[in-house]
């Protein structure tokens, strides 16, 4: 079995999750209906951002599994939060690139 370092990425999914939860916070305050799938996407990143750090920092044999979903919904969520005029939007959109990359590296590390 491979020894991954997964340092980078759980720092990576940690800032994540914060950028999403403040661009699901300000899209709320704003507009919660026309923001509704920016809203909904960066949620859901962060969460799936969340257990993708916890795996890592356990060294679970499923991180790598979990790293690559986590790949996949933040590229959705950068796409989606950097179509928004936000400030927090797009902070959460170039977080959301950063991650992905991280997380793509690692699948194919581990």
């Amino acid at each position: 079995m491979t020894m991954v370092d997964y340092a980078t990425g759980i720092r990576a999914c940690s800032a994540c999750a914060v950028a999403c939860d403040e661009c699901a916070r300000a899209c709320r305050q704003t507009d919660p209906q026309a923001l509704s799938r920016c809203m909904e996407l960066s949620q859901d990143c962060a969460d799936v951002c969340r257990l993708t750090a916890l795996l890592m920092v356990r060294e679970s044999e499923w991180a790598g599994i979990l790293c690559r979903l986590c790949a996949r919904t933040c590229e959705a969520c950068a796409e989606e939060c950097a179509r928004q005029r936000l400030a927090e939007c797009q902070e959460c959109a170039q977080t959301c690139q950063h991650c992905a990359e991280e997380c793509e590296l690692l699948s194919e590390a581990a």
